[in-house]
């Protein structure tokens, strides 16, 4: 696929999910993203490539996600060497619908790399068993001849790996699963598919599941926030627990202002803004293109010319951002875990994009044929998820959320939300979480974060929010000038032209004032002469 169209080819590195396997690989510059994508899929043996991304850092720290659509050497044209991380981009909301085993162990080793940097956090237990089912798929069954002593150590599977939890992950390696004879729960005698899903079922459940936790500004009590988003929707995090779930049908409009992320919401009720402060302008928009690639994927029926834009006050530049690829719909769809809609054949029955007739101050509409922000369906995942019986309808996830990331002072403002019944984390003294987020060092090629100690989880339901302040607009003296200094120039010209080309009797006077017959005859004259000829000699 990658051969040189002339003398010039560039090269960079992919590291795939598990950080001793790299590729290298070699691009044009007139290559798209997508193509480096199929490449990486092609070489992992992968077909179902929706769910799946490059991340790259740019000069300035900050990770972004290879657009598909954009020319490859224009996003990474300051990086050196180029180095591009292989990651799950969309978590499925059931992994076990996945046709291909390739992708499931694909999306199972995204997992793993979670768990072990405390993005997927859960409670004592779940971490003994999804630990045990990592040893069960990587070693097999207990063998007392070979696995002497504390095998389990020599394997990092948690970020917070006590003694405690490994002599359960242990035990539980040891037992036999259930329903076999003397079966008490374990996981011997599980083939390696067998562990696979079970350790695919359990994570799906957690709070966790997908999140790649943002941080946000603090709140009044100096209490860092992270935001997270998924197919469920937008999840803040405080203290490792989950503080409020803006599901994506509640969800109207999504947009950015300089630092400031803004969600604005649609409950029955009453409408709410909620905005979170970002530690930078860089940072806001790539949680805002994070959540805009998110909800689109998981929610519209047709991923036809979608197109967003945020942005777009008297003075703001604003931003589009265009989606590229197949929803979640269209995959199912496709392969045939969901009946075609009427008059949809897995492609959009709309001819193509339509500009809004009325757009806010700060609109973020996708433009697609049929469909506005605020009627787009829910996700398509919730009937799949509870007919499969892997998520019962009546039973929502628990878990806390193990996140981290260097303290930043910043904070929220918002208008008032609503949060939902915060639910207590059970988590045993032996599995003391410390904040760790990772700002992918193999993905900068920097060193972890150092980590720093918090508190222990509380079992204390959190406060309620504090009434929230509008999100601010912030101001720019260049997007204030730039516009000004048009319309001024604008204007002059188009007097000038009015009292000069134009007969019109109140201007009689005025164009025979010497100072202006003076300035026709030494400037405008010549520069219209001027002008005139190289128009003719263009043309």
């Amino acid at each position: 696929m990658f051969k040189s169209r002339g003398d010039i080819v560039y090269k960079c590195t992919v590291r795939l999910l598990e950080d001793t396997e790299i590729l290298e690989c070699e691009f044009h510059p007139s290559y798209k993203g997508k193509y480096l994508l199929e490449h990486v899929c092609q070489q992992l043996n992968l077909t179902e490539t929706d769910y799946f991304g490059l991340r790259y850092v740019d000069a300035g720290g900050q990770r972004h996600w290879l657009h598909m659509a954009k020319l490859i050497l224009k996003q990474v044209k300051d990086a050196s060497p180029i180095l591009f991380s292989f990651r799950v981009k969309f978590y499925p909301p059931n992994p076990l619908l996945l046709k291909e085993d390739t992708t499931r162990f694909q999306i199972y080793l995204q997992l793993k790399r979670d768990l072990l940097h405390g993005r997927l956090y859960c409670t004592a237990n779940e971490a003994a068993m999804l630990g045990a089912l990592i040893i069960q798929i990587e070693l097999g069954d207990y063998d007392p001849n070979i696995h002497v002593g504390n095998y389990v150590t020599e394997m990092r599977l948690l970020l917070r790996q006590t003694d405690a939890i490994e002599a359960r992950i242990q035990e539980l390696h040891r037992e036999p699963v259930e329903g076999t004879p003397g079966g008490s729960g374990g996981v011997k005698g599980m083939s390696t598919q067998e562990a696979e899903r079970t350790f695919l079922k359990i994570a799906c459940q957690l709070d966790t599941y997908g999140v790649d936790p943002h941080p946000v500004k603090q709140d009044h009590r100096g209490n860092q926030l992270y935001l997270g988003i998924n197919h469920g929707g937008i999840l803040t995090f405080q203290g490792g627990r989950k503080t409020h779930h803006f599901k994506w049908n509640e969800v109207h409009k999504i947009n950015f202002e300089g630092r400031m992320f803004i969600v604005h919401l649609n409950y029955p009720e009453k409408k709410h803004t909620v905005g979170f402060k970002c530690p930078t302008g860089a940072a806001c928009r790539h949680v805002w293109c994070c959540a805009i690639e998110q909800m689109l994927f998981f929610t519209l029926p047709s991923s036809s010319d979608a197109c967003v834009y945020s942005g777009g006050g008297l003075f703001s530049w604003g931003t589009k951002f265009k989606y590229v690829g197949r929803t979640e719909r269209e995959i199912l769809e496709r392969d045939g875990l969901l009946a075609p809609r009427d008059g949809h054949e897995g492609s959009s029955a709309t001819g193509g994009k339509r500009k809004a007739s009325s757009v806010p101050a700060t609109p973020s509409t996708p433009m697609t044929g049929d469909f506005g922000y605020s009627s787009l369906p829910r996700s398509t995942h919730s009937a799949p998820l509870e007919e499969s019986g892997i998520i019962p309808s009546n039973e929502a996830c628990n878990g806390g959320c193990l996140l981290s990331g260097p303290a930043v002072d910043i904070a929220l403002a918002c208008d008032h939300v609503r949060p939902e019944d915060p639910k207590p984390v059970m988590v045993s003294p032996e599995y003391n979480p410390r904040d760790s987020f990772e700002h992918s060092s193999t993905e900068s090629g920097a060193t972890t974060h150092t980590l720093h100690p918090h508190e222990e989880w509380s079992r204390a339901p959190p406060a309620p929010p504090p009434a929230l302040q509008p999100p601010p607009r912030p101001f720019s003296l260049l997007r204030a000038f730039v516009p000004s200094f048009i319309f001024v120039w604008l204007s002059l010209a188009l007097l000038t032209l009015l009292v000069f080309e134009t007969d019109w009797p109140p201007l009689r006077s005025l164009k025979r004032k010497p100072e202006l017959v003076s300035l026709r005859h030494h400037y405008y004259a010549p520069l219209k002469e001027y002008l005139k000829k190289k128009v003719i000699e263009l043309f």
